[in-house]
């Protein structure tokens, strides 16, 4: 039997080390599905619920394996359907290779069905690499090129296969004229700086006397230099939300989360420091940052592309952060530092975890959202993954969990897609498939994709060593977040017909495919819940009916700007008493005594 061209794509994916494709059928790609049966589902075919689920998929298999995340659709409509999580990819800079069929070569151009325009439609979310495969010669070339591209720019790439050509026998290019031949692999590589650069960036954090230290994601490889130089600098550090799992929140001098999702802390590091190294984030809100001309700053990136944007940096040094670092460390001088910074920064910390604790232990109707992820921090695995979607959960995700070592967590950073916390807990297990994984969904999320992702939790969950996967559903009947935002930014009541959500049973939906499902009503309850959800011998949905009137205060959120939040809520918001009681509730809490402890 010959090779087809199909049969050519699984075989190079595999000797690239692929082991899992996420993926929806469709006739576009049936040459393809032939093959998968040929080579006997390697690499495996993971069905997902829909073509944005795949890619959500491929980017949280990416993001926590540290490897090319690869996903498959039709043409026409499922390709469509990729773009939300390839840009999702591309925003968030993960490696995934989307491969979309088309229809056949003989009618393209005559407004085929299905036929849309897809040099067009990915020319921008995969602008690095976007290719059609029209001839099989063509082909190792532009796949090999793909998947370098993916890995070397941290980005989505996408190969278009016509449907005819899928089913062409495979021929390899020949040595002559206009053929491009290709290899497999990419040797590690490691960029750094000039030795001119790392010492003038030395002299600038050398004449600091409150440093702060900023990290994300690209600063993953280099905890354990983070740590050695904010120790010389006596520095505070600050996390970007993707670089959540870069340090463990345990150490003192770690501030949690920055933005408007932050902690009370990493706002007053910013706001009073002299010196900001920011190392691997891009993090975009300004506003966040020290007062322009108030701080000399330094960035390490690897991305040349990504230095030098959102603050006035003196020094931008464009290389590997382990690396930069490791020769950044013997040009600083400890020895001339004092301890008052450092010692503020490790009180503010201390006093803001006891305000957390108490903001939490705020009394709701029926639960305190941000109780329901207090109450998990102290149940946290060890080796667990955490997802987050977008949303109020993420301010509880960012503020209220305690991170430790080989911990691994994240969520849709730049894009803030809904949607993305079930199938990227699902692209975890397939990455870790011995590791528990816990998603942390609002109802509006789960409502949206993530009750039809759970038909494929419980279609692979044999797949998995370890069966714990719990998708835990803060029920609150609310779009939150964006009824938050317009009453804190618009300042306009809740819009009911927008934002109101139907009552769901998440939990009895998730018994009825088999799999546990756990429904918590009352406070007493949370923590008992959170224990059989992890006990369990397989997926779980683990649903907290929570309070929408608690509110999720930002980190700079001063009297002033509560009582403008409060007027506008006084204009007619359906639930003016409790959600103005609950705010005062939660913003008392810093001021209570032992604040100041």
């Amino acid at each position: 039997m010959s090779t087809k061209v199909a049969d050519h794509i699984l075989q190079r994916l595999r000797e690239w080390g692929v082991d899992q494709v996420f993926g929806y059928p469709g006739d576009g790609i049936n040459g393809l599905l032939a093959a998968w049966g040929r080579a006997e589902d390697q690499p495996r075919f993971v069905q997902a619920r829909h073509e944005e689920m795949a890619a959500f998929q491929a980017v949280g298999y990416a993001k926590f394996s540290g490897r090319l995340g690869v996903c498959v659709a039709t043409s026409g409509p499922g390709a469509i359907h990729l773009l939300n999580g390839l840009y999702d990819a591309k925003l968030d800079h993960v490696p995934v290779l989307a491969i979309v069929g088309q229809t056949h070569r003989t009618a393209m151009g005559g407004s085929y069905q299905q036929e849309v325009d897809l040099h067009s439609l990915f020319k921008d979310v995969a602008s690095e690499f976007v290719e059609t495969v029209t001839v099989p010669e063509q082909l190792p070339n532009v796949l090999d090129r793909a998947i370098r591209t993916a890995y070397a720019r941290r980005c989505p790439t996408a190969i278009i296969v016509p449907g005819d050509v899928q089913e062409l026998d495979y021929s390899p290019p020949t040595h002559a004229f206009k053929m491009v031949p290709s290899s497999l692999g990419t040797e590690e590589y490691t960029a750094v700086p000039s030795q001119e650069s790392v010492e003038r960036a030395a002299e600038v954090l050398n004449s600091g006397d409150k440093v702060a230290i900023l990290v994300g994601q690209g600063a993953a490889g280099a905890r354990e230099e983070v740590e050695t130089l904010a120790g010389m600098l006596g520095a505070g550090v600050a996390k970007a939300l993707l670089g959540k799992d870069v340090l463990s929140d345990e150490l003192p001098y770690v501030t949690g989360s920055i933005g408007l999702l932050g902690t009370r802390p990493s706002y007053e590091l910013m706001r009073d420091c002299d010196t900001l190294l920011t190392i691997g984030s891009s993090f975009p809100y300004s506003q966040f940052l020290p007062e322009f001309g108030k701080a000399r700053g330094v960035q390490i990136d690897i991305d040349p592309h990504m230095v030098g944007m959102r603050y006035p940096y003196e020094v931008n040094l464009v290389g590997d952060a382990k690396e930069t670092l490791r020769r950044l460390i013997p040009k600083i001088r400890a020895e001339e530092r004092g301890r008052e910074w450092y010692e503020t920064v490790c009180d503010n910390v201390s006093r803001w975890r006891d305000v957390m604790d108490r903001r939490a232990n705020v009394s709701a109707d029926p639960i305190n959202p941000e109780y329901v992820a207090r109450a998990l921090d102290p149940l946290l695995p060890a080796d667990a993954i955490v997802t987050s979607d977008s949303g109020s959960v993420a301010n509880w995700y960012a503020r209220h969990l305690t991170f430790k070592p080989g911990m691994r967590g994240s969520l849709s950073g730049t894009l803030a897609t809904m949607g993305c916390g079930v199938p990227y807990a699902i692209g975890a297990k397939f990455a870790h498939p011995d590791r528990p994984v816990i998603a942390l969904v609002g109802d509006g999320a789960m409502q949206m994709n993530g009750l039809a992702e759970m038909i494929t939790a419980a279609k692979y969950a044999d797949r998995w060593a370890d069966p714990r996967l719990v998708v835990a559903v803060w029920n609150n009947r609310d779009l939150n977040q964006v009824t938050w935002e317009l009453r804190a930014m618009g300042g306009a009541p809740s819009f009911l017909p927008s934002q109101e959500l139907p009552d769901v049973r998440y939990a009895e939906f998730a018994r009825t495919l088999g799999l546990t499902g756990i429904r918590v009503e009352k406070p007493e309850d949370v923590e008992a819940g959170w224990r059989s959800a992890l006990a369990a011998n397989g997926p779980v949905v683990l649903e907290f009916l929570t309070d929408p009137s608690v509110p999720p205060i930002p980190p700079h959120a001063s009297w002033d700007q509560m009582e403008s939040t409060a007027e506008a809520i006084l204009k007619g918001d359906p639930e003016t008493a409790h959600v103005v009681k609950q705010g005062i509730k939660a913003k008392i809490q810093e001021f209570l005594p032992g604040h100041d402890k």
